[in-house]
């Protein structure tokens, strides 16, 4: 790097020993659904966004401290015509605020990729979808979450008549809103879902 002509692939920056420790590897290869060579090629990633933030040597409590702002993760072409984009990042991040860490990064790929389970995938969307944090999917999440899928393009009375269709099908209990129960229900019987839940690394 710099005025040398030396690249991060000459310098092998992204060995696996040049950037984690051996244990941090195995731990992270227990906690997500990651192999060692799916973990170095998200952080090339994450240090990708910003290499002036990023250190090349990760050991020790670095992953849970090197943070990227929301501004610099949205970047990614995996996330910048997501519409949730913003509430993702703000569901996995240690600050609530889509501030992400290494490991926050590590976690939010880890969930959206093919090999976690639909149970996991189920949860997280709930999280993203409730917006306000109550554990419920009341009207206003409910709106905001058709605003955002069909990018404002629909008048109040469409989104109305859709919020009644949702509430019709899946609140089981009568109380106007959605529990996790009652999402997992509906959403657990959708073939797509899988298929629109996940990330491609």
């Amino acid at each position: 790097m710099g005025n040398n002509g030396s690249s991060l692939s000459d310098m092998n920056l992204f060995s696996k020993g040049a950037v984690f420790t051996r244990e941090q590897l195995d731990e992270y290869q227990d906690c997500t659904f990651f192999t060692k060579k799916d973990i170095i090629r998200l952080y090339k990633r994450f240090y990708g966004l910003n290499p002036q933030k990023v250190p090349t040597n990760m050991q020790g409590t670095r992953p849970s401290i090197v943070t990227l702002t929301f501004e610099e993760i949205e970047k990614m072409p995996e996330l910048r015509e997501n519409p949730f984009r913003r509430r993702i990042c703000e569901v996995f991040s240690e600050d609530g605020r889509g501030n992400l860490t290494f490991d926050d990064f590590l976690d939010m790929f880890s969930v959206f990729s093919e090999m976690a389970p639909l149970q996991l995938k189920l949860k997280y969307a709930f999280r993203i979808y409730d917006f306000d944090n109550d554990d419920h999917l009341a009207h206003d999440d409910l709106s905001k979450m058709i605003r955002s899928l069909t990018k404002d393009e629909l008048t109040d009375e469409e989104v109305e008549f859709i919020i009644e269709r949702i509430i019709e099908e899946a609140d089981l209990d009568g109380d106007d809103r959605i529990n996790y129960a009652e999402f997992e229900h509906v959403v657990s019987r959708s073939p797509d879902f899988i298929r629109t839940f996940h990330i491609r690394i």
